[in-house]
């Protein structure tokens, strides 16, 4: 979730609700999670931007969304929409459903919310990390880039693995007025980028610049997450 221009909800009462969600997670997480966040100040405001992150775990959509200021689209397989309560909600906060194996058509889903003037987050690992280690991109990500023609954001995120493993059921705990636990997370946002910084480059060139801009943006992460003695993979 996020906050700012087209919201999920229409209308003042629309807006309401959305900002008491907004502020019942925000709360959750900064005293569950003992969740922080930098660079706010860096994600647009409005227009279409493509937001690029490191991927740690099941909830980094509401992490990510929660430091950029407003509305979020992002990529969900397809079989997560199987109706019912857990889709339309899913569907109200910016997930749009792809088919995971289908490379095209999360690029087609991508630039059709670009086209709308959306931010839409994607994840250049393709999936979460088993490891909290970065994952290498997937060579699409350029594809996507230079199809787009929109700013691109770098985003790190710091401890949501350790938060919630994608080898656990259910996500742990880092609770703010108890010591730290190692599993705090933090959200960095850098500097847009704009794509034509990019034009003309190789591929392979192209993702190594990538995937260190993300890797700084993740540094910056964890410079600011809540510390304990364990230390996060670097």
């Amino acid at each position: 979730m996020g906050r700012g221009a087209a919201i999920p909800f229409e209308g003042p009462a629309g807006r309401l609700i959305y900002d008491a969600h907004y502020w019942a997670v925000f709360w959750s997480l900064t005293l569950g999670a003992s969740y922080r966040a930098s660079g706010r100040e860096h994600f647009p405001r409005s227009g279409p931007a493509l937001v690029l992150a490191n991927h740690q775990c099941f909830l980094d959509p509401i992490f990510i969304s929660l430091a950029a200021g407003r509305p979020l689209a992002f990529l969900a397989r397809s079989s997560l929409f199987k109706g019912g309560v857990f889709d339309r909600l899913i569907r109200t906060y910016g997930a749009v459903p792809i088919d995971k194996d289908n490379a095209r058509d999360g690029i087609r889903a991508v630039l059709e919310c670009l086209d709308q003037g959306r931010a839409v987050l994607v994840f250049p690992e393709g999936e979460r990390t088993f490891t909290g280690l970065m994952n290498p991109f997937k060579p699409g990500v350029t594809l996507l880039i230079e199809k787009a023609k929109v700013p691109v954001v770098p985003v790190g995120l710091a401890g949501a693995f350790e938060f919630w493993p994608r080898t656990e059921l259910l996500p742990g705990v880092a609770p703010l007025m108890f010591p730290p636990n190692g599993k705090a997370v933090a959200v960095h946002v850098g500097k847009p980028i704009p794509p034509d910084c990019w034009k003309g480059m190789k591929r392979d060139v192209m993702i190594a610049d990538l995937e260190n801009e993300i890797g700084r943006a993740y540094r910056a992460a964890e410079a600011i997450r809540r510390k304990s003695a364990i230390k996060s993979p670097v």
